[in-house]
């Protein structure tokens, strides 16, 4: 049976499985959510295959940073030290929050730490195993524009976009293709029409994949080399 307990915008079910109440969306699958980061974000963007030395995430909906983590690992167990993350966050959890999330994934302790000790919901810089993480704190149409980098990989993982539809515009879409370099790609778990033609306008060829758990299809796809 589901329990939930509110504290500060977030409902908690089954213990520690957080949900916004701003968007009334789960910050990862009800199922697994390390599961659902693997088959999306990591698989979506063909890591770690794809992985080298410099290499650049970046991510819309930091969350839990339970992605970041993901990536740590991956890396990691990939032998490739030196990746680069930047993350876009405009409601950054509360450290407590944040631990009580990632508790669940015993797995990453190596990387969970680190996180937990640089985290600041005003914005971070640190070194979490072999990636150099930045959190950038602020609306992802302001934030995004500034940022001067160039991705090779894209997590979009905003909240649904009829919940979170600010995250999934056109124009920040487009945004994201102008910050993302030759031959990147993204991943996402929506498959929603309107997100998959704003990121083919922005120059992604974009496929429609199965998706993981309860979701049928997501998405993923490249910029021309």
């Amino acid at each position: 049976m589901q329990q939930s307990d509110q504290k500060d915008g977030l409902i908690w079910r089954d213990g520690n499985v957080p949900v916004s109440a701003r968007f009334d969306d789960p910050y990862y699958s009800l199922d697994d959510g390390l599961a659902e980061t693997s088959h999306v974000f990591l698989d979506g963007n063909d890591l770690p295959a794809r992985l080298w030395p410099g290499f650049q995430v970046a991510e819309l909906g930091v969350g839990t940073g339970l992605n970041l983590l993901a990536l740590a690992d991956c890396a990691a167990r990939a032998g490739v030290d030196g990746v680069r993350y930047v993350g876009f966050e405009a409601f950054p959890l509360e450290a407590g929050d944040l631990a009580r999330a990632l508790a669940p994934f015993s797995g990453l302790e190596a990387f969970r730490e680190p996180l937990l000790a640089a985290w600041d919901p005003a914005g971070f810089e640190s070194r979490i195993g072999p990636v150099s993480a930045v959190m950038i704190r602020g609306d992802a149409r302001d934030t995004l524009p500034a940022w001067q980098g160039a991705a090779d990989a894209w997590f979009l993982d905003g909240f649904a976009p009829a919940r979170n539809p600010e995250l999934w515009q056109d124009d920040l879409m487009a945004e994201v293709g102008r910050r993302t370099a030759p031959g990147g790609s993204f991943a996402t778990y929506t498959a929603a029409g309107a997100v998959r033609r704003a990121l083919a306008a922005a120059g992604f060829t974009v496929e429609r994949r199965a998706g993981y758990g309860r979701k049928r299809h997501m998405s993923s796809g490249r910029m021309p080399a």
